[in-house]
């Protein structure tokens, strides 16, 4: 291991304690917001709920206090929902049938799409509906990208030329731009790490 590819792998040891503080501090925040997680279920004390249901802006009040523009544009907005729940499904189809056949562990698709908003008493339904709207599209597109992070990976493990703002979970792993020989040498190692997650070993087909 040369000295960059060493930076690279302390930059992403950092990177793991650093989502490790993050769940830390999630969990803090349930314990001063007085929720929590049950069964994939966000549970609030009854007394919570009923201080949310104060702050509850009307359905009403709201459209009333929204811009025209803002109203006329909306259904170019959902409209988006076709082509994202199109990108769902190819991508589980797509996966599901040649993850299979690479070695590739499948990418599970609820780490990345979450939907629990619509639990938060002090949203009214329009704010719920977008909520869970938000929560699908920013979701699906993720995980989309995970399963083309690993995709690329398996087939092609090179980094760019020049800098690319925010990479992929996989990308500091890649073989560097003009490496022809450390491409050669490292490309079955690096196909074997696309079969696996981030922190773990490759499955067993």
């Amino acid at each position: 291991m040369d000295f960059a590819d060493k930076v690279l792998s302390e930059l992403v040891a950092k990177i793991r304690a650093l989502e490790a503080e993050i769940e830390s501090r999630i969990a803090e925040k349930r314990a001063q917001f007085h929720y929590s997680v049950q069964r994939n279920r966000v549970r609030f004390d009854q007394e919570v709920r009923d201080k949310h249901r104060a702050f509850r802006l009307g359905l009403w009040q709201q459209i009333r206090q929204s811009p025209l523009p803002f109203i006329l544009v909306s259904p170019f907005i959902y409209a988006l929902i076709l082509p994202l729940a199109l990108l769902d499904l190819f991508m589980a189809v797509y996966q599901a049938v040649c993850f299979r056949v690479y070695g590739i562990q499948q990418v599970p698709r609820a780490d990345f799409i979450v939907i629990d908003r619509q639990h938060l008493a002090y949203l009214n339904p329009l704010e719920k509906i977008n909520c869970i709207y938000c929560s699908y599209a920013n979701g699906v597109i993720a995980y989309a990208r995970e399963i083309a992070a690993r995709t690329e990976e398996y087939w092609c493990p090179i980094k760019h030329s020049r800098p690319v703002a925010t990479p992929h979970s996989r990308y500091t792993q890649f073989v560097d731009y003009g490496d022809a020989e450390g491409y050669r040498q490292r490309q079955d190692e690096l196909r074997d790490h696309a079969g696996s997650t981030p922190d773990g070993p490759p499955p067993k087909l």
